[in-house]
């Protein structure tokens, strides 16, 4: 199929649309989506669907990002998926960059309340997601089991590559001890059009060059934005799970090394979740309040672009063979194993350096209990909690 200049539009138009209104995180996205292709525009039938989202949970990197891509690959080609990306993306992306302007006018006088409350949101955030995701993945006692050493082997050894391995520890473990119990699904998705045999091992080959040349970069030139490409590229190549997961890889790619401070960090983290779209283009953000040269807007989509690469490769390689790796127990048991080890790693981000950057009092605790229990027990939106933690801690802090 041969996209043409109208549909690439349709696509961005779409997407664009839906870029400005799907709060609530991956889960909800998915939501919007079904409910917009499936059963409204009929671009995918339920079972492509059903399809799509399975393969994107199976691959690193953001999972609804990724469904959006491949719905606009399905529609209109490579230009598609690179339509949907752009309109999904680029209204979060925006704002956080220009968020990241104004970060230096915010983070001093009156504006050190307004931060610290978006801090204390973060820890009712990353909590629900720790919660909801255990809930979900954590089933049987191995899982939980999995899921508890990997917390105290992120928070024993404090490192990228601790995290880097665990969740490949996870994978081999999946794969050849633990029993599948997944189902997969009845329907077969056929190769579209982003994706062919032809070229899908050739992008395969360059997702794996580029993922060694990052460890290599990052140790040759630590101190230069190569480094923080190669760090941002490698975050989108192993990060399971997408949303709140990325935490503690950006954290530790951008942090430790004193690119972006971790008050700015959080801060940054607690404003993303009132914006829609991906988190994901947090990534925006930190490259426009990073230190390093270039900052600004130009590191904004440095950065962005960075951890969507894997992405924008994995896709294309995988999805031509997804049809038959699905079928195969041992895969899904390895992304089950993941998911209970990425679990572990988020339960340990919340405590360092969510929990012990945020709560600081009595009073610290109460606010993030109060904005956990909206979030959990009322289902109140992210983005309404954070406008209103943010112009009460203003007024209070």
């Amino acid at each position: 199929m041969k996209a043409s200049f109208s549909d690439f539009l349709t696509v961005f138009r779409v997407f664009l649309r839906l870029g400005c209104t799907s709060f609530g995180g991956p889960v909800a996205h998915l939501g919007y989506f079904r409910e917009e292709f499936v059963n409204r525009r009929k671009w995918v039938d339920d079972g492509q669907f059903v399809d799509l989202v399975s393969l994107c949970q199976f691959l690193p990197g953001p999972a609804s990002s990724q469904v959006a891509m491949a719905v606009g690959g399905l529609t209109a080609g490579l230009p598609g998926g690179l339509a949907a990306w752009l309109g999904f993306t680029m209204p979060s992306a925006l704002g956080l960059i220009l968020l990241g302007y104004g970060a230096p006018l915010i983070t001093e006088g009156a504006g050190i309340g307004w931060i610290h409350g978006l801090k204390v949101v973060a820890v009712a955030v990353v909590a629900l997601a720790v919660w909801s995701m255990a809930s979900t993945v954590c089933l049987d006692r191995p899982k939980k089991a999995v899921a508890l050493l990997a917390a105290l082997a992120a928070l024993l050894w404090p490192t990228a590559l601790c995290q880097i391995l665990v969740i490949l520890a996870a994978g081999m473990v999946g794969w050849s001890l633990y029993p599948s119990r997944e189902r997969a699904s009845t329907a077969i998705l056929k190769a579209p059009p982003m994706g062919r045999h032809n070229g899908a091992l050739a992008a395969l080959g360059v997702f794996f060059l580029l993922l060694g040349a990052s460890f290599v970069f990052s140790a040759l030139f630590p101190h230069s934005f190569v480094s923080i490409v190669s760090g941002f590229y490698r975050t989108g190549s192993l990060v399971f799970g997408g949303g709140h997961v990325v935490l503690p890889l950006l954290q530790k790619v951008v942090v430790p090394p004193g690119w972006v401070s971790n008050d700015a960090f959080l801060a940054g983290y607690g404003a993303a979740q009132a914006a829609p779209g991906p988190l994901f283009s947090f990534a925006a953000y930190l490259g426009t309040v990073m230190k390093a040269q270039p900052h600004g807007w130009i590191g904004g989509v440095l950065c962005l672009v960075s951890i969507y690469l894997p992405s924008f490769l994995l896709l294309p390689a995988v999805m031509p063979f997804w049809g038959s790796l699905r079928e195969r127990g041992a895969a899904r048991s390895a992304l089950a194993v993941i998911n209970a080890a990425v679990v572990g790693l988020l339960l340990a981000a919340l405590y360092n350096p969510v929990w012990t950057s945020a709560v600081l009092s009595t009073r610290d605790f109460a606010l993030a209990l109060a904005c956990f229990a909206a979030l959990a027990l009322w289902r109140v939106q992210p983005w309404i909690v954070v406008l209103a933690v943010a112009v009460l801690s203003f007024l209070v802090y």
